[in-house]
């Protein structure tokens, strides 16, 4: 007895005068953590509440059991042999009667103590009632997560805010009209078939110098895609002789500058363009006719119309806007192009112009919403645009090409062609 005392003394514990030392000592207080369980330990303080040890019974020879800790807990759901146990708290129920009945709120938790041990089935827990609101909070949350990750459209109108002329607040209303109209303004990809004394070819000769005549003019870009659409409107309806071609062409260029342009070229000047082959009576009376014809409708949509709005969803700079018009106004000249809408021209001639310039597969998401196309739909379309870029500067047809190998238009004619496109065509 001796020797154990003084083995404690020397480890600096002595249970003698403690109170309740049997009930410590039953206590298995290695699952607490306490750090006063090392033995030699130095004391630190700790703030104890003692309104539960004063409410507390005293505990009658009880036998030691562990704590409900986390890891505890866990053991127990992973042993199939044994049923969960689940601590009840015992809640004292006020007698019925009064008019007002005060639950007590001093109902604090004070430890395994105060607890009443029960063993019950899984199959008499009630199920969960949140089960179902959490897998539909779930699936919200999971939806919401994935709006954030897709990248959102920017505002292309944002820095056209104050502008007046831009009309912001009307731009989507006015595209989606320019979508619904531009069908009517199309022509038969086949028109030519019903002409007797020209074909697709002078068609293409009398565009090509009209391309020449509007440079030299310093007209606006707008005017020629507005000539060349009278000029296939009028061509699809009325039959023309090949000597009255030209005359056709000038006087289509001269309604589109009235409708267009600020200043419009006097008659004389469009005589001496096409070296007096005419005279101004001609010019007069094919301007009649072809606004009859034509019914006086001038406000059709061009590509040029989609040109500006697909330039802007693509964040253009002047070097893809030059690219981008050189490669549309070589599918003015071609016939073959007019099987496609002005709004599929506008937007391929600026995913091939992107194809050029980067030298790789550019339509971003900003650029699809805009335009209504996919990458796939705008593929055919592009093939042929790369195809004529490749012959641009060949052969008799070559105004668009040296229109655009000035420095003025940024030399965009000069770029190479994006053929490796064709190639992903091919396959």
């Amino acid at each position: 007895m001796e020797n154990m005392r003084s083995e404690n003394f020397n480890q600096g514990v002595s249970m003698e005068g403690v109170k309740h030392a049997p009930e410590m000592a039953n206590t298995n207080r290695r699952a607490l953590r306490d750090i006063k369980n090392i033995i030699g330990a130095p004391h630190q303080h700790m703030a104890v509440s003692k309104r539960g040890l004063l409410d507390k019974p005293a505990a009658k020879n009880q036998s030691g059991h562990r704590p409900m800790t986390r890891k505890f807990a866990a053991t127990l759901a992973n042993q199939p042999s044994s049923a969960p146990l689940i601590y009840m708290q015992k809640l004292e129920m006020a007698p019925i009667g009064s008019e007002r009945q005060k639950r007590t709120a001093d109902s604090a938790f004070h430890g395994p103590a105060d607890m009443e041990c029960t063993k019950i089935t899984s199959d008499d827990l009630p199920l969960p009632m949140m089960s179902e609101m959490d897998e539909v909070m779930g699936s919200e949350l999971k939806e919401i997560e994935m709006e954030d990750i897709e990248e959102a459209a920017p505002d292309i109108d944002s820095c056209d805010a104050n502008n007046s002329l831009a009309v912001v607040e009307y731009v989507d209303e006015i595209y989606s009209f320019y979508r619904r109209s531009e069908g009517l303004s199309c022509v038969s990809p086949n028109y030519m078939l019903s002409q007797n004394d020209i074909n697709e070819k002078m068609r293409g000769i009398l565009i090509d110098w009209l391309i020449e005549v509007h440079y030299k003019l310093e007209l606006l870009d707008e005017t020629l895609f507005l000539t060349v659409n009278i000029i296939d409107r009028f061509l699809a309806r009325e039959n023309v002789v090949r000597k009255k071609l030209q005359l056709v062409g000038v006087t289509a260029m001269l309604l589109a500058c009235k409708y267009e342009e600020v200043s419009v070229p006097v008659v004389e000047d469009l005589i001496l363009i096409c070296d007096r082959a005419y005279t101004r009576t001609d010019i007069l009376e094919m301007e009649r006719m072809i606004v009859n014809t034509l019914q006086f409708d001038m406000s059709v949509p061009t590509p040029y119309c989609f040109m500006r709005r697909f330039l802007k969803a693509a964040q253009s700079d002047k070097k893809l806007e030059l690219m981008s018009f050189f490669i549309i106004e070589l599918s003015l000249v071609e016939y073959e192009m007019l099987k496609f809408q002005p709004s599929m021209l506008a937007a391929a001639a600026i995913y091939t112009a992107q194809c050029t310039i980067n030298g790789f597969k550019s339509w971003n998401k900003c650029c699809e919403l805009h335009t209504k196309y996919s990458e796939e739909q705008l593929m055919e379309c592009s093939k042929m645009m790369v195809e004529l870029h490749q012959k641009a500067g060949h052969g008799k047809l070559t105004g668009v090409h040296r229109k655009y190998s000035t420095f003025r238009y940024g030399c965009a004619a000069k770029s190479e062609p994006a053929v490796f496109l064709l190639k992903s065509v091919a396959l």
